[in-house]
């Protein structure tokens, strides 16, 4: 007997344990915000004057079990809301589907957040993970007078930024191509723009952000360090709502509303369009001319313009089952004049539904989605550069409820793709990649929670077809709670992944992110041996510290270890074509991040250190790759004052210890020997060759300095018409932060510098 018939057997022995379990009847269901239609997270939910209750999810679903047959008064509070009560009667193993409203009350949004966070830290086991909100992320100063995702991430605990421009997220050692990004369960192979402020996510309709820094249980694969999961919310379903912004880096909408009104069972139907598009290339010159070029762009300031489109359409029923439909298309470009021009398109199409059965303890959630992602680049060599990745995406799972305090919850992934790749090194020398790919998994994962323990073990099956290799990968999530306020938790795991980046690990500025399929070809590994393993795997192991210190200040601790045992990037040092297309690391990134929040009606203090080093070891040396952060701080500091909290004001200032770089030693005239001994040296041109220091990465950087301000003041008319106008100001000291050093020029490039700008958004 194999392995597949024996998960296949215990797969069945699970579902029918779990039919056979109910002694009494069930009630679930969802609880709505009754204003506009969106769930309501991690609020209770309860049988009055009895002990039988839960608390609902991050979609507003619940479910109580085993309720002894009788007449009950089934009841939904929170802070922040009234209490809705509905009357049920419950027979022997029947189970009843209903849909709670809440409406609003006069109660500060802090403490309604601090609530419901402090549920979900009872009940889950959340070791490096971190839930963002579109509240959240518009704490952060505004700059351009935008708050948006990719200026949040980077005040995370775990996450280094490598640039204003072009920058990218490097999270706990992982590269970037480490790390899933979803959007609706959809894979986006790059979610950020070349003007490294913003992404490719509307903040107005994310309803929630699941950052996992590591240690990720078994639904997540694919990826070996990290895991951004973006959710966004469904449109009004009570009237047609619309938003409108302009500032000097962009302008938006966002328009909202039923097609269907929501009715008293729950049903409705609803769409949401966002669409912004960058002027940046435009009004730089005018707004801010002091800004220094880079070198060899042609005197183009700020030469990046984006557009992004997202449409959603939610069909909701009656019993709580519900499917969506959403589209996107984000599109990007770099006109470095004199240095090259690059440009990416990211398209995608899909659904995802959730199916509530009449008479079945499971809830049954599915995905499936096509998209395509595709670059181009060209240079003053006119050769082509060219990457692009597209296919499907396949998901479903089932999650099964023992009782209110645990679950067992099985699933499938299966996903197709198409690489294509065509890239010429510095010497012309070419490569090229057209390939077919499928991955298929399957993963199971069980929750149990007390009033001491959450526990939570899984295992992913993961098959790559392409490359002929499974991939046995077994996870653990723990958490003991010592106290109300004291929490200790674990969870690691092993990832594995077949997707290679472009990029090097050794690339310090490099726009062109293109995306490669596992090699087919046979590998060195860095003992100097041939070897059949193929895939990127890692290993990770974090424990962590929660303590509530008061009502309003929280603490979190988190040691942790990734053994990066196979990394494979593209061999871009090739010399000679016999040489090999790809090269193998191995890697090691480890630390410990503090993080501390406090938050009351007024205040909102955001505080992060991180202890990190990340090395690679390349059969040669051991070596830090130019991301490797040593000490990283991010302080936020919010303030809300005036009447009805109706000014804000924010700061955020990071420090960061000097990125790695190696030293340049000298230059040289570089002749390639392409022809082998016909090669005519006497007569070729040779390009400016750099002679750098024999220790990679030994030299250090400077340190890294910003703060940002802004200043928010809202003003809400008679029938909901609404007016934001932001201040702000980026780099408020003007530090001039190092992005890289252009060494055939001889010159230093630059961060941003000073940046004011003012915005407006109107809504109604």
């Amino acid at each position: 007997m194999n392995i597949k018939s024996i998960i296949y057997i215990l797969i069945i022995l699970l579902f029918h344990t779990v039919e056979a379990l109910g002694q009494g009847g069930t009630v679930r269901g969802y609880v709505y915000n009754k204003a506009d239609g969106e769930p309501v997270m991690f609020t209770n939910v309860f049988l009055e004057n009895t002990s039988i209750g839960t608390a609902t999810d991050g979609n507003g679903f619940f479910t109580i079990l085993n309720i002894p047959p009788g007449n009950y008064t089934l009841t939904s509070s929170g802070v922040g809301y009234d209490t809705a009560r509905i009357s049920i009667g419950i027979s022997k193993n029947q189970i009843l589907t209903k849909t709670l409203f809440l409406n609003q009350i006069s109660v500060k949004i802090g403490k309604v957040t601090v609530e419901s966070r402090r549920q979900e830290k009872l009940n889950e086991v959340n070791v490096s993970k971190i839930k963002i909100t579109a509240k959240d992320i518009n704490r952060i100063p505004s700059i351009g007078g935008e708050s948006d995702l990719a200026q949040y991430l980077t005040i995370l605990p775990g996450v280094v930024s490598s640039g204003d421009q072009g920058g990218q997220l490097y999270i706990r050692g992982g590269a970037p191509v480490h790390n899933k990004i979803l959007l609706d369960g959809m894979t986006l192979y790059n979610a950020f723009h070349s003007i490294g402020l913003f992404s490719v996510y509307e903040t107005e309709v994310i309803r929630s952000v699941d950052v996992y820094t590591g240690g990720f249980n078994a639904e997540y694969g694919g990826r070996i360090s990290a895991v951004v999961d973006v959710k966004t919310r469904n449109g009004n379903s009570q009237k047609f709502k619309a938003t409108v912004a302009a500032n000097p880096f962009l302008a938006k909408a966002v328009l909202e509303g039923p097609i269907v009104k929501l009715k008293d069972n729950g049903s409705s139907v609803t769409y949401l369009f966002s669409g912004k598009h960058s002027y940046l290339e435009q009004s730089a010159p005018t707004l801010y001319p002091y800004v220094s070029e880079i070198p060899g762009t042609g005197g183009k300031i700020l030469p990046y313009t984006f557009t992004d489109l997202f449409g959603k359409i939610s069909i909701a029923s009656g019993n709580g089952s519900k499917v969506n439909f959403i589209g996107y298309n984000f599109a990007d470009h770099v006109d470095f004049t004199d240095i090259a021009q690059i440009g990416w398109n990211a398209t995608g199409i899909g659904a995802d539904f959730t199916i509530v059965p009449g008479q079945s303890q499971a809830l049954i959630n599915g995905n499936l989605n096509y998209s395509n992602y595709s670059i181009d680049m060209r240079e003053a060599d006119e050769l082509p550069r060219h990457s692009s990745v597209g296919g499907f995406d396949l998901g479903m799972d089932f999650t099964y409820f023992y009782d209110n305090n645990s679950r067992f919850k099985y699933g499938v992934d299966i996903n197709g793709f198409l690489t294509e790749y065509k890239f010429f090194n510095y010497l012309g020398l070419k490569y090229e990649q057209n390939q077919n790919t499928t991955e298929a998994a399957g993963y199971f994962e069980y929750r149990k929670f007390t009033d001491k323990w959450v526990i939570e073990p899984g295992l992913r099956l993961q098959y790559y077809a392409s490359l002929a290799n499974f991939s046995l990968e077994p996870r653990l999530g723990l958490k003991f709670n010592a106290t109300d306020k004291i929490r200790f938790k674990f969870s690691g795991g092993i990832y594995s992944q077949n997707l290679i980046s472009s990029k090097s690990d050794r690339d310090i500025v490099n726009l062109f992110t293109g995306y490669l399929s596992g090699p087919e070809e046979s590998l060195i590994g860095v003992d100097g041996q041939p070897t059949t393993n193929k895939l990127q795997k890692s290993i990770q192991a974090i424990t962590g510290l929660e303590y509530d210190i008061n009502q309003h200040w929280e603490m979190n601790i988190e040691p942790y270890y990734k053994r990066f045992t196979q990394l494979i990037n593209i061999n871009r040092n090739k010399t000679f074509r016999t040489d090999p297309d790809f090269m193998i690391e191995t890697g090691d990134a480890y630390g410990i991040d503090i993080f501390t929040r406090y938050e009351n009606a007024h205040w909102y203090v955001w505080a992060t250190y991180s202890l990190a080093w990340v090395t690679r070891f390349d059969g040669q040396q051991v070596y830090p790759p130019h991301y490797d952060r040593r000490h990283n701080v991010n302080l936020l500091l919010t303030y809300q004052f005036g009447r009805e909290n109706s000014w804000e004001a924010s700061a955020r200032w990071n420090l960061g210890s000097g990125f790695p770089f190696t030293r340049t030693q000298g230059f040289y005239e570089q002749l390639n020997f392409l022809d082998g001994a016909s090669t005519n040296y006497l007569t070729q041109n040779g390009q400016v060759g750099i002679l750098y220091e024999e220790n990679l990465n030994a030299g250090r950087l400077p340190y890294y300095h910003r703060l940002d301000i802004s200043l928010k003041h809202s003003i809400t008319f008679s029938k909901g018409y609404r007016i934001e106008a932001v201040a702000s100001v980026a780099n408020v000291y003007n530090r001039s932060n190092i992005f890289y050093f252009d060494r055939v020029r001889y010159s230093r490039v630059n961060q941003l510098p000073i940046i004011p700008s003012i915005g407006v958004n109107f809504s109604f």
